[in-house]
């Protein structure tokens, strides 16, 4: 199963997918292409509102049942974790397209519109990775990319000043979902609810029902947005005092719920001169700050032109007093604060890291930053990261050893999978957690405008975690370190399970370790700067934190990981790296038909499926794809045919055409299959023969601006013929 996604790496599809059809057409394995973009599953969500002609299937779903399946074979490329922005440009989209979407009802006004919210809930952030991570992560690169980074170092890497920097991060010392999280472990298989309980002992239920597995563990924390105030309003105050960049980094495409609030309350307190001042107009027109300022400015045009002027004049004053934000785009004004998924922590701070504690700032220059993250579950691992850079200077990927992951997420494992538990508190009270008998099994006080959350961790998935650590370990001869803190109510639970799990494994010889991430963090680095490698196991958000970090630092992207989750019930499930930069990408690409995303990913991805296959089924021919894949990929990287960043150079298109080239070479070199031998022996001679000509009818398509008739839901024909611009290699790769 090929997932049809979004963004940069749809379109690359386009290129690459008719390749790998061509390749395996006649070997037993055959692929089947599922939409589950942004745009298919919000068409798949009104059924009932489209024409026949128009309808698609629940096709996540469908991917999410095969996942618990032993016949789970699924490549999963980077999708969209749907920002409320990007949702309402994606219904946009739609509309103007003929589909009769409705619009995304942020105050629901009946119950009408509350159905349409609860369906449009389920595209919101991070709907896709709950439903198919039926397993936990082995993430790593590939010992060929590994081989090549360090052989060819990526050239992003900017010194840390030598005089010093003032580049810090900056985190709440209380009142936050660290400090608050009381956490139990389920000894029975129950079913709970979720309720607020007013000061005059008034119960409204938040959440009927909720089913917990014995062995569960279940944790509830809160932030309390009083003293998240207070620290942004401090912390501002503090950065203007020091002359650096103010810059925000949280997660408001997966924690959907949660973050964007707090990223509404930062934009409110840095924005508050002017927005106090108009508050009750900003009100009756329906700003909302939780998207940021363009939730302010985009409404300002339903006000008078005098007023709307007035408002705007009033914001801009508020940069006069206030620290100078991080900028997204210098040349279009996009601020850090514009909205809320332009800045998302797991790939924002890899970058400050990596261009020396800087962001850039409004003349579009690197300047040194204050990182606001406000929970200290996380926000200390990364300031030790950049105290190890202020005392060691810039890492160097040419001899920087590897941390790999191990990641927790099977099932919804931690906080990813918290949103229909994340409530805001009404008024002062407490928000309990009640099993059917009326036993109140964790609780939390609660003042007005407080951000609860209530997470859930299986049992199953940390057995398995903590099997596929061991096994990593071996296999790999490198420490494994469990990143848990015991001051924090989770990690104690799972350190104990952690502890009753290892003695079902031989760990003799072993090295395994738990320290709390700061610590992990900092043994982590000693080794990386020695060039040792290091096995990361962690839950599910310093998965993604630590698998955007290190990948970007050693490899210059995460695109280039390999992400392997062996599914529980044996199947598995292969995904091919990061889509944080995909937005640029397409731009580009639209403004003038150069597509700079590497595939490498997906190349990558592709052969432990094909192996998986072999596996299966029995397939040695699905195994022989798998092995010249491989090699594919070495000389692929050895001959530099990745896509540069640069209009009329190779893009993505031709490194796949180079990728197909050397794939059909080594199939015709190999004896073992004397039939796939003969069948491919034409098409590589023709592949070569042809070389001069495919690449110049491929440069020929760049250079000028391309319609593809969509962002979020492109125009199949005009996109694979934006895609698939090389006449003379669409022959060769159609006659296979």
């Amino acid at each position: 199963m090929w997932t049809k996604i979004d963004e940069a790496p749809a379109l690359a599809t386009y290129a690459l997918l008719p390749i790998v059809k061509a390749f395996t057409r006649g070997t037993g394995v055959e692929i089947d292409l599922r939409d589950i973009s942004l745009a298919g599953r919000i068409i798949a969500a009104f059924p009932d509102r489209l024409r026949d002609d128009q309808r698609i299937p629940d096709e996540l779903g469908a991917l999410g049942e095969l996942a618990k399946t032993s016949a789970a074979n699924i490549v999963k490329l980077p999708n969209i974790s749907a920002s409320v922005p990007q949702l309402r440009e994606a219904i946009a989209e739609l509309q103007s397209h003929g589909y009769d979407v409705p619009d995304y009802p942020a105050e629901p006004a009946d119950d009408a519109e509350r159905e349409i919210k609860a369906r449009y809930a389920a595209v919101l952030g991070s709907a896709v990775n709950p439903v198919l991570r039926e397993g936990n992560s082995d993430r790593r690169p590939a010992a060929s990319v590994k081989r090549f980074a360090q052989k060819h170092p990526h050239r992003m890497m900017k010194a840390w000043p030598e005089s010093g920097s003032k580049t810090r991060v900056a985190h709440m010392d209380g009142n936050d979902f660290f400090g608050s999280e009381r956490s139990v472990t389920v000894g029975a298989a129950c079913d709970v609810r979720i309720e607020f309980v007013a000061g005059d002992g008034a119960v409204t239920v938040l959440k009927p029902s909720v089913a917990l597995e014995a062995g569960e563990v279940i944790d509830t924390a809160v932030m309390n947005v009083a003293a998240l105030r207070a620290f942004f309003a401090r912390t501002i105050d503090e950065v203007k005092a020091e002359g650096t960049l103010l810059s925000l980094h949280l997660k408001a495409t997966m924690m959907k719920v949660s973050d964007p609030i707090m990223f509404g309350h930062c934009v409110s307190v840095y924005y508050e001169q002017a927005l106090s001042r108009h508050a009750d107009t900003l009100r009756a027109i329906g700003a909302n700050v939780n998207e940021g300022l363009v939730g302010v400015l985009d409404k300002l045009d339903a006000l008078p032109a005098d007023k709307k002027a007035e408002i705007e004049a009033d914001i801009a004053a508020v940069y006069e007093s206030r620290p100078p934000l991080a900028m997204v785009d210098s040349r279009k004004g996009i601020t850090n604060l514009h909205v809320p998924n332009n800045v998302i922590i797991d790939a924002s701070m890899p970058n400050v890291v990596r261009d020396g504690g800087r962001m850039w700032n409004n003349d579009d220059e690197l300047q040194d930053t204050v990182a606001m993250i406000p929970d200290r579950s996380y926000a200390t691992m990364y300031q030790a990261i950049i105290e190890d850079c202020r005392q060691h200077g810039q890492f160097d990927p040419s001899t920087m050893g590897s941390v790999t992951n191990v990641g927790l997420m099977a099932r919804k494992a931690e906080e990813y999978g918290s949103h229909d538990k994340t409530f805001t508190a009404p008024a002062a009270g407490t928000i309990r957690v009640v099993d059917a008998a009326g036993t109140v099994l964790l609780e939390q006080a609660v003042e007005p405008g407080d951000i609860f959350r209530m997470c859930q961790t299986k049992d199953e998935p940390i057995r398995d975690w903590v099997k596929l650590a061991v096994g990593r370990a071996r296999a790999a001869g490198a420490p494994a370190v469990f990143w848990l803190n015991e001051q924090r109510g989770h990690d104690r639970e799972i350190i104990a399970k952690v502890h009753a799990y290892l003695p079902e494994h031989d760990t003799a010889g072993l090295d395994l370790r738990i320290m709390k991430p700061v610590d992990a963090m900092r043994f982590s680095l000693e080794r990386i700067r020695r060039g040792e490698s290091t096995i990361a196991a962690t839950g599910n958000v310093l998965r993604d934190y630590l698998t955007d970090l290190f990948p970007i630092l050693e490899l210059g992207t995460s695109a280039r990981m390999l992400s392997i989750v062996p599914l529980l019930e044996g199947g598995g499930l292969f995904e091919t790296g990061a889509g944080g930069s995909a937005p640029k990408h397409v731009q580009q690409m639209l403004r003038e038909g150069h597509l700079r995303w590497d595939s490498l990913g997906e190349y990558c991805a592709l052969v432990p499926s094909l192996e998986l296959a072999a596996t299966q089924n029995g397939n040695a021919r699905a195994g022989l794809l798998a092995t010249t894949l491989d090699q594919a990929v070495e000389k692929y990287l050895e001959n530099a045919r990745y896509p540069s960043r640069k209009v009329n150079e190779i893009d993505n298109r031709g490194s796949t055409f180079y990728l197909a080239l050397y794939w059909a070479q080594a199939l015709a070199a190999q004896d073992e299959d004397p039939e796939l031998k003969a069948r491919f022996a034409g098409p590589a001679g023709q592949l070569a023969e042809n070389e001069s000509k495919i690449t110049d009818e491929l440069l020929a398509a760049q250079g000028a601006a391309v319609d593809i008739g969509g962002y979020y839901r492109p125009d199949d024909a005009l996109a694979e013929r934006a895609m698939r611009p090389s006449p003379t290699l669409n022959a060769i790769i159609d006659a296979l």
